[in-house]
């Protein structure tokens, strides 16, 4: 999968090296910022027991 995404991407490898960095950083930022806070409404650790 990562050798297709690879090829795919245009330019020399120097290129497609920032453009994966960049979607990389996007997908971070989605998940820290959208994605972790909505599961974290539903998920409670308080809620935990330890017996």
């Amino acid at each position: 999968m990562y050798g297709a995404l690879w090829r795919v991407l245009p330019g020399p490898w120097f290129v497609r090296l920032f453009i994966v960095l960049v979607l990389v950083a996007a997908a971070l930022y989605g998940l820290f910022f959208y994605a972790f806070p909505w599961v974290s409404s539903f998920v409670n650790p308080q809620d935990a027991t330890v017996g």
